[in-house]
């Protein structure tokens, strides 16, 4: 009877294991898609800063 229940409980205590460990997979990924999304928002800006600053030195060659 002893082996029978030890089974339950160490299989019981590896399912509650991948659970823990799916949780933070789940944590982990979805902070890595707010870095994502965070990145894409700064290259974003930044190729507008550089769009910008090509057209005014362009502007300012002409002008020369």
């Amino acid at each position: 009877m002893f082996w029978p229940m030890f089974a339950v409980a160490v299989g019981f205590l590896g399912i509650a294991v991948l659970g823990v460990l799916a949780v933070r997979v789940f944590l982990a990924a979805r902070q890595l898609g707010v870095q994502v999304a965070d990145s894409g928002r700064r290259i974003s800006r930044a190729a507008e800063d550089l769009e910008r600053a090509a057209a005014n030195t362009a502007r300012a060659a002409e002008t020369l």
